[in-house]
């Protein structure tokens, strides 16, 4: 069985201002804060989600992909914040 491919291109929109980046996905930590280049809000996970790319962006991150917990890496211990 192949691993499923995971997508580490992901597109945020800031909720405040509209305004869309595609960023590159850490593999390695969690990203629980995201300042917008348009309005310089600090972007922060809601309630429930794990990081701000499970709240605020069109691809979940890595370890959800996976099928893991947020921050969970598969060969150890959890990631830190980013």
């Amino acid at each position: 069985m192949t691993e499923p491919t995971i997508v580490l291109e992901s597109t945020l929109t800031c909720p405040n201002c509209a305004h869309v980046e595609t960023e590159t996905m850490p593999t390695d930590a969690c990203q629980w804060f995201y300042e917008c280049r348009t309005c310089r809000a600090v972007l922060r996970p809601r309630d429930g989600d794990c990081c701000v790319f499970c709240s605020y962006a069109t691809v979940p991150c890595p370890p959800i992909q996976q099928g893991l917990t947020c921050c969970e890496r598969p060969d150890g211990p959890q990631a830190t914040e980013a």
